[in-house]
């Protein structure tokens, strides 16, 4: 009579680990797309906040927008700083992107050009999934005059034609 040890042969081992790797690789390449929608989401509700801070600081100085800069710094976020300040900020931080290195961060902000044009902003950022950019995106330029949505060019121009880029525009 043969006498059977309790156990796992050493192919059922090989098995079991290869099917344990085989769905542990379908799991993370699943969290890494939720995790580029979930940044991506960020970024349309961040571009969203600031557009509300922008109206409102528009509503408080005669329909004007903050002029742009061309700086994007730890302290310059291309001009949208002058939305945190004062005894009543419109915002309480700039939101940067999640991904992007520091001090260049800072999603794209463009107005108009000199102290009496800034009636006109445009704002955006680019999306990592080209699936991902929401039904009210504009796909603006304003580079130069005579082109799609504004009426003259802006500090910080958009060209229009990058694929992934949300953008918004007053």
């Amino acid at each position: 009579m043969k006498k059977y040890s309790k156990g796992f042969t050493l192919i059922e081992l090989l098995v079991v680990i290869a099917i344990i790797g085989i769905l542990s690789s379908v799991v993370l390449a699943s969290l890494n797309t939720a995790r580029v929608k979930a940044r991506d989401a960020r970024r349309i509700s961040d571009i969203n906040s600031l557009q509300l801070a922008l109206e409102l600081y528009s509503n408080d100085n005669s329909g004007k927008y903050p002029l742009a800069s061309a700086t994007c710094s730890a302290t310059v976020f291309y001009g949208l700083e002058v939305l945190t300040s004062g005894t009543a900020p419109y915002i309480s931080k700039i939101p940067l992107d999640p991904t992007l290195p520091a001090n260049s961060n800072c999603y794209s902000y463009a107005s108009g050009v000199g102290t009496a044009a800034n009636t006109d902003y445009h704002i955006g950022t680019l999306l990592e999934n080209l699936g991902g950019v929401p039904a009210n995106d504009v796909n603006c330029v304003s580079l130069t005059t005579g082109l799609a949505c504004f009426p003259a060019a802006m500090v910080n121009g958009f060209t229009g034609v990058t694929s992934k880029l949300y953008d918004l525009r007053n």
